[in-house]
């Protein structure tokens, strides 16, 4: 036999999931000090420049 769900519970449990998820992602995204940011915003410009300087002539 299979196993009786209450809609009610199981839908305030995957709201609690989804939340929870959603937090975590927040907390990567904006829980990081200056030193943080300064970091990744130079390996990103640096990756970009690399990326720029072996471009290939369009000629």
């Amino acid at each position: 036999m299979t196993k009786v769900v209450n809609l009610r519970q199981a839908r305030k449990a995957k709201a609690r999931k989804d939340k929870a998820a959603a937090a975590a992602a927040n907390r990567a995204k904006f829980g990081r000090d200056k030193a943080d940011k300064a970091r990744d915003a130079d390996a990103s410009d640096r990756l970009a420049r690399h990326v720029d300087a072996h471009e290939r002539d369009k000629d």
